[in-house]
């Protein structure tokens, strides 16, 4: 039988050497003595990805093409799914896999929640539509006792490792059973990216209790029973437009509730399923709370930071999402190329094509080492906080050193998290279109899935915070680091130069290449804003004209070449990675000589474009007459 996870070595080389489980296993078992030992965590946890890998082979990839002739429908109030969705769910639901990060009190597998990611790719890699579903269960309950545990709504029993309560315990045990799922409602008609712009409200009445009404749409899976909403609670300061986003506070609300023989009384209206151009077999609902009763999580004004934890659990999730995708496209690429002759020959040995299926090939590997660190990091850094909150003693040393090593995790894992949705993301949607141009005029026909991997692509970049968002998210996160830490900066730009022309090893000097060229992007763009910003003023004004820095407005430059800077940044990032894989297991040298050998020319291409254009466009849009063309000459 086929298998997703046997046949990917890539995929194992990190399950079996190159994740550090010893610190997630010793976590996990804050929460209850489920394995005697980390091998045996080991081992069940790769039975799992295993089973998984199967199951996505044999139970949903044969069946993509069903999958997304059968579009989902609103009738009579409700979503009514395709049967073939239908059968997958009721399989899953055998299988026991909504509570794979659960703890066992929950009834879940008490994993760490990278194996979760890891799944996802597999299951991505059989239909994405029905990798998002799936998300939407496991990922949910998760969300539950995450943001009960922030709140301090969960309480351990450490002495015998055991979950004691958690306030939304009925819910998350309602998901990892198979019965219901969750949702994540951000998005309204007038307001996507702008989060400030969020109409929605939250009401308390007289006797203390909360409800929610406004519209909400573009909801992935918005059938579902439970729903985390962001809703506006405080009023809005004329002028002001930080409040917009102090103002909101974050809730769980139930959509409907069931009586006695199991029939759904709504306590939200379905609107409308939207007729997309992809992820066919998963629901994308508007619907309309009207005073719908509402559960405050956390304090009121606490909603967009509660999101955030949300948001950047699903864009790791999301490149995941589009690795599964990249995979399907490589394996439908390549089967084609060894079948179909053309002069002569199959096209996988014709010169181009094997160029193509090579960086395909390569860029999944690059994606996954990036995906990996996202979510180790991401996850250590809330383990270490649960650590903080649950073991040690308020006030003490040993908190403050958890708190401490978890924030220098949660930062790292900021750093790679938007250019691994960004880079993922886009190259799902460049690769889902070389599928089809390597498969020619059949290609542009249902008949092969090629065409179908491009429409599901297409929106990877999009939600979850658009590519453009992760670019401006990654700048301004790099840039004003560098203005807080421009001692350490300078350091590691001295280092990179030295060892980018002098180092011995080739490859050493070729990684430290790119990290220079993405450090002179970075450079570059603060003198233009500072040049910007300061203009002729002497070197004695500049603190006080600093003093005012507002990087909505003195980051234009920057902003105008987010996206290309988050390109430079993201091969600097991979490249460091793999090289980091390199020196500890040599049989990975060639994979990141392979990734190296690409990203060293585009890299200096993106500083080209950072360092030599721009200026008319920001000119236009100050209204001011087009500067002289710069130097084009690249450092």
């Amino acid at each position: 039988m086929a298998n997703f996870y046997e046949d990917n070595a890539d995929l194992r080389f990190y399950v079996e050497k190159g994740i550090d489980w010893g610190p997630l296993y010793e976590h996990t078992q804050m929460l209850g003595d489920v394995y005697e030992s980390l091998d045996e965590a080991k081992e069940t946890w790769a039975d799992t990805l295993n089973l998984i890998g199967e199951f996505s082979a044999n139970e949903i990839a044969p069946y993509a093409a069903e999958l997304d002739t059968q579009h989902n429908v609103l009738k009579d109030g409700d979503v009514v799914f395709g049967d073939r969705i239908t059968t997958i769910f009721d399989q899953l639901k055998d299988l026991g896999v909504h509570g794979l990060c659960m703890p066992e009190q929950l009834g879940g597998m008490n994993a760490p929640l990278i194996t979760y990611f890891l799944s996802a790719e597999l299951m991505a890699r059989g239909d994405v539509s029905v990798m998002t579903h799936h998300g939407f269960h496991g990922g949910m309950a998760l969300a539950m006792l995450m943001f009960s545990v922030d709140e301090g709504t969960t309480t351990v029993d450490l002495e015998n490792k055991q979950l004691v309560s958690t306030r939304f315990e009925a819910e998350a045990m309602d998901i990892v059973s198979g019965e219901a799922w969750g949702c994540m409602d951000i998005t309204e008609p007038d307001a996507g990216s702008d989060m400030a712009a969020l109409r929605a409200v939250g009401e308390l009445d007289e006797d203390g209790n909360w409800t929610v009404s406004g519209t909400k749409m573009f909801i992935t899976s918005g059938n579902g029973r439970y729903h985390f909403v962001i809703a506006r609670t405080e009023p809005e300061t004329q002028g002001d437009p930080e409040t917009g986003l102090k103002g909101l506070s974050f809730f769980l609300v139930e959509t409907y509730n069931l009586d006695e023989d199991g029939n759904k009384n709504w306590l939200a209206t379905l609107d409308k399923v939207e007729d997309k151009l992809g992820h066919h077999a998963s629901p994308t609902v508007m619907l309309t709370f009207e005073k719908t009763p509402a559960k405050l999580i956390g304090e009121r004004g606490d909603g967009f930071r509660l999101m955030l934890l949300l948001m950047n659990n699903a864009r790791i999730g999301v490149g995941f999402e589009s690795l599964g995708l990249i995979e399907n496209a490589i394996d439908l690429s390549k089967q084609y190329a060894a079948e179909r002759p053309s002069m002569g020959k199959t096209i996988d040995k014709h010169e181009m094509i094997a160029d193509y299926i090579d960086e395909m090939e390569v860029d999944a590997c690059a994606i996954r080492a990036m995906g990996v660190r996202a979510a180790y990091y991401e996850e250590l850094a809330q383990r270490l906080k649960l650590q903080a909150q649950f073991l040690a003693e308020d006030g003490s040393e040993e908190e403050a050193r958890l708190l401490k090593e978890s924030n220098k995790l949660k930062w790292k894992a900021r750093k790679v998290t938007p250019l691994l949705k960004y880079y993922s993301s886009e190259k799902a949607v460049e690769y889902g279109q070389r599928c089809v141009q390597i498969h020619g005029g059949v290609g542009y026909t249902t008949e092969y899935g090629a065409e179908k991997l491009l429409r599901d692509a297409m929106v990877l970049p999009i939600y979850e915070g658009t590519s453009q968002i992760q670019s401006l998210m990654a700048m301004k996160d790099n840039l004003l680091w560098i203005m807080g830490n421009s001692k350490t900066f300078a350091k590691q730009l001295a280092e990179a130069g030295f060892k980018s022309r002098f180092d011995r090893d080739g490859l050493t000097r070729d990684v430290y290449k790119i990290k220079l060229l993405a450090m002179r992007a970075q450079v570059h763009l603060m003198r233009w804003i500072l040049s910007e910003k300061l203009g002729n003023k002497p070197v004695s004004a500049w603190g006080s004209a600093l003093g005012d820095f507002d990087p909505k407005v003195d980051f234009s430059p920057a902003m105008l070449h987010a996206e290309h800077l988050a390109k430079l940044l993201t091969d600097a990032a991979i490249a460091s990675e793999l090289f980091r894989q390199a020196k500890k297991w040599p049989e990975r040298r060639e994979l990141c000589v392979a990734f190296v050998e690409r990203a060293l020319p585009r890299s200096r291409y993106q500083l080209d474009l950072i360092k030599t254009t721009g200026h008319r466009i920001l000119a236009q849009l100050h209204g001011e007459e087009a500067a002289a063309a710069p130097d084009r000459e690249v450092a």
